[in-house]
């Protein structure tokens, strides 16, 4: 079996892929990455005692295909836990459970029963029975939870397709929900596409007559519809629950790749046409709200890393008005996000951002502002980010 790799495949993968076991791995990068032969998994989490990698043949399984429980004798690099699974392929679904301490007067609220998406994830499914509720309350939620999905960015053909670098001073932007935007009979959009990524693209034409040379989406990142007061849905999208893949109801495309690859063609047509894409970001709160609020993936992957904690760590800060606050300067956090920006220009052609509640970016892990944010600086001094 021959490999092909951007880095070194370990002995052990090359074995396990020959055998169709699993092998160890690697921590670096995080998140699902495709490799020859197989997929390489790897997640953050400090205080686990035990984590399962979980693969999905339906996003409405009662239960996995197959579970990986990660040795963390072999399979684990400081805080990160890993393993390369062999013969996994994009589009499949995953997920994980994650084992430790439910002790929130010590911030740390494990709870093994419930299936987690991946931090890193570049794609998601949404179950029709999807349950916050399921994921809030005690017992398994395995039938009614997201899951993430395994994505090649690689392979998409993007025809030669280039940021566009237009100066600010020439830019004239058209802010727009995806899903309001042509959802309405009166948008003239097939049916098929009405609210969609690709219905946005069916108005180009419009916003060409109107002039616009950029347009700033209002929250594309995956979050939860259920992130509302009884008897609402969240339509706006401010509840994050996963920082790396498109909303899967603004799809029109019911495959698990369908949403990642229907992004990509709305970016393409709309720089064929000369109109940059800005993104709306929230880094400053997740859909997993307060203490009485769901575990969908930080929460139980590493609850007192991923959010700023009251000093009665069983309570989250609440700087958002949300609920909770995304702890940003603390170096995992910091780094996917930086992650994510990155993910957003280099692999899906994104334009530029613009951050919601971007303040809450200059806490430290405490709560207190800083006079120099070190994810500021990051973001200001990175160079892939540079110029968008």
């Amino acid at each position: 079996m021959d490999f092909v790799v951007d880095r070194a495949v370990t002995a052990g993968e090359i074995s396990a892929a020959a055998k169709g076991a699993e092998g160890i791995g690697r921590s670096s990068p995080l998140g699902a990455t495709t490799l020859p032969g197989g997929v390489n998994f790897s997640v953050f989490s400090r205080n686990a005692s035990g984590v399962d990698l979980l693969l999905f043949n339906r996003e409405d399984d009662i239960q996995p295909e197959r579970m990986i429980t990660i040795d963390p004798a072999t399979n684990r690099n400081c805080h990160y836990w890993h393993v390369f699974v062999p013969d996994v392929r994009p589009g499949q679904l995953y997920g994980y459970r994650v084992d430790g301490p439910f002790d929130p007067a010590s911030g740390m609220r494990f709870d093994p029963s419930k299936v987690l998406l991946d931090p890193y994830g570049r794609g998601v499914v949404v179950p029709r029975n999807y349950s916050r509720d399921a994921a809030r309350l005690e017992g398994d939620n395995a039938a009614t939870a997201m899951k993430s999905v395994v994505v090649n960015p690689h392979t998409y053909d993007w025809e030669g397709d280039t940021p566009l670098h237009r100066p600010a001073s020439r830019t004239i932007i058209y802010e727009m929900h995806v899903a309001g935007f042509t959802r309405h009979p009166n948008s003239a959009v097939s049916e098929k596409t009405r609210g969609t990524y690709a219905g946005l693209i069916e108005k180009i034409p419009y916003l060409q007559q109107l002039g616009i040379t950029a347009v700033e989406l209002l929250p594309v990142f995956q979050y939860d519809a259920q992130d509302a007061p009884p008897g609402r849905v969240n339509y706006w999208g401010y509840a994050p629950i996963s920082y790396f893949a498109p909303h899967q109801a603004y799809s029109s495309r019911r495959d698990t790749l369908g949403p990642v690859n229907e992004f990509r063609d709305m970016v393409k047509a709309l720089h064929r046409a000369g109109i940059e894409v800005i993104l709306d970001v929230v880094f400053n709160h997740t859909a997993e709200g307060d203490h009485s609020g769901p575990t969908l993936s930080f929460r139980g992957m590493e609850n007192s890393a991923y959010y700023i904690l009251e000093p009665d760590p069983s309570r989250y800060a609440n700087y958002s008005g949300t609920g909770n606050t995304l702890n940003t300067n603390h170096p995992v956090v910091r780094r996917m996000i930086l992650d994510s920006l990155r993910y957003w220009v280099e692999a899906m052609h994104v334009d530029g951002f613009r951050f919601d509640l971007a303040s809450i970016l200059d806490r430290d892990e405490s709560g207190n502002l800083m006079p120099s944010p070190p994810l500021l600086w990051d973001i200001d001094s990175d160079p892939v980010l540079a110029g968008t």
